[in-house]
């Protein structure tokens, strides 16, 4: 089946407490999406049972408040969560990642009362969250109609689309250069969806163009406005340190699921070669020699992915004292974990074939989707750019300014 929807839907009947026990779930989660994920990718369906199983695992509402119902957990938690899905299917570890991060937007730019506001509702009801923010595009014009603000425009890339309840709505108001993000129903008259995702790899994310006309919005909903005026605060510019973690773990996670695949293909199916004097195929030296490069390098990466997601905590926690200088040094070791991360996954992902052998080139296997998936995302941004913070920081003492990707 190219689906989960015969799957019964009463798997999880309890919510995890502890760390190990999230930890467990998303393996879970991970084993069922495993399972006949290279047909769902060569289908490419909207991926509506594979949402509908992360709402129920209870893995949406992993940062949401335990009084109404979810993990109260922390970014750290969030990322290893985020890898587990991808290692299972990395297009639905992607619509974690980016949910998580939006659910999050309440904190990252809203008053104390949007962000209890918020965060109680998107918990209580699991929404499900999508985002139409694009820097490359321009910008999403907004109208000042008095008690409301009014978006219209048009975006080339909206991850989650129709499999949100929620999109996050990011624009400037006309004749400033003042950008207001918002949360709206995704199902409206206002929103469409095009449905035009059609790219090699992250098949599965919904990830097309949306075009925005006449959203009205509330003032009051306006986040981190308060009588039309913005509250900065330095934390305003973390969502790009944290989305960038997003996409460590779940490029993480894809080069997991490659190589624990691949493993396994190679200790039940793979073949010696004939001329290398071995009955196993696990008994080649080059074998082990590839297998232990491409896990010692996984392990690496994954361990410094870590030791920066708990750095960032004394951030996340100070949310409302950040200084620019602790949120400049975090970047930093971001874009190293960033650049990594990027260079560690499409290895494993291509080399894994070495230890395969040309019968699991076969389209039913699919194992070129785990490097089509990180092939595809990480073009998102070049990550020069983040060596490059990393060397202006060692060479000149240069902490990074922030924008829309530093």
């Amino acid at each position: 089946m190219t689906t989960l929807e015969n799957r019964p839907s009463t798997r999880f009947t309890t919510t995890p407490t502890t760390p190990d026990e999230w930890l467990a779930r998303a393996r879970e989660v991970r084993a069922i999406l495993a399972e006949g994920a290279a047909a769902r990718d060569r289908a490419g369906e909207t991926p509506y049972a594979e949402v509908a199983l992360l709402k129920e695992a209870g893995l949406v509402t992993l940062l949401g408040p335990t009084e109404h119902g979810g993990g109260g957990r922390e970014w750290p938690l969030a990322y290893r969560v985020i890898r587990e899905v991808a290692a299972g299917d990395g297009s639905i570890g992607q619509l974690l990642g980016y949910h998580l991060l939006w659910f999050w937007a309440a904190r990252l730019v809203g008053t104390r009362e949007q962000i209890e506001a918020v965060e109680a509702d998107a918990t209580r009801n699991r929404w499900f969250f999508g985002g139409a923010v694009n820097p490359r595009d321009a910008d999403v014009v907004i109208r000042d109609a008095g008690d409301h603000i009014v978006y219209n425009g048009r975006k080339s890339f909206s991850t989650g689309s129709r499999v949100s309840d929620v999109t996050v709505l990011e624009g400037v108001l006309e004749g400033t250069d003042t950008h207001v993000f918002a949360i709206v129903p995704s199902e409206q008259p206002g929103i469409t969806f095009h449905d035009d995702w059609d790219n090699i790899g992250q098949r599965l994310t919904e990830s097309g163009s949306v075009t925005i006309s006449e959203v009205a919005v509330p003032w009051e909903a306006a986040a981190g406005f308060r009588d039309k005026a913005f509250e900065p605060r330095v934390y305003n510019t973390l969502n790009v340190p944290t989305i960038q973690l997003v996409f460590v773990s779940f490029y993480l996670g894809i080069a997991r699921g490659a190589l624990e695949e691949g493993a396994a293909y190679t200790r039940t199916r793979t073949r010696p070669w004939l001329h290398g004097g071995q009955e196993r195929a696990v008994d080649e030296p080059y074998q082990l020699d590839l297998y232990g490069d491409l896990q010692s390098k996984l392990w690496a990466v994954e361990a410094l992915a870590d030791a920066v997601a708990e750095e960032g905590l004394v951030i996340h926690r100070g949310a409302w004292d950040v200084t620019p200088e602790q949120r400049g040094a975090h970047e930093v070791r971001v874009a190293a974990v960033k650049a990594r991360a990027t260079e560690v996954a499409l290895e494993v992902t291509s080399r894994v074939f070495e230890g395969l052998g040309a019968r699991a080139t076969t389209t039913e296997l699919g194992f070129d989707r785990f490097w089509r998936n990180v092939r595809t995302h990480t073009l998102h941004d070049p990550v020069a750019y983040k060596r490059r913070e990393v060397g202006a920081s060692l060479l000149k003492d240069e902490l990074p300014e922030p924008t829309w990707y530093s």
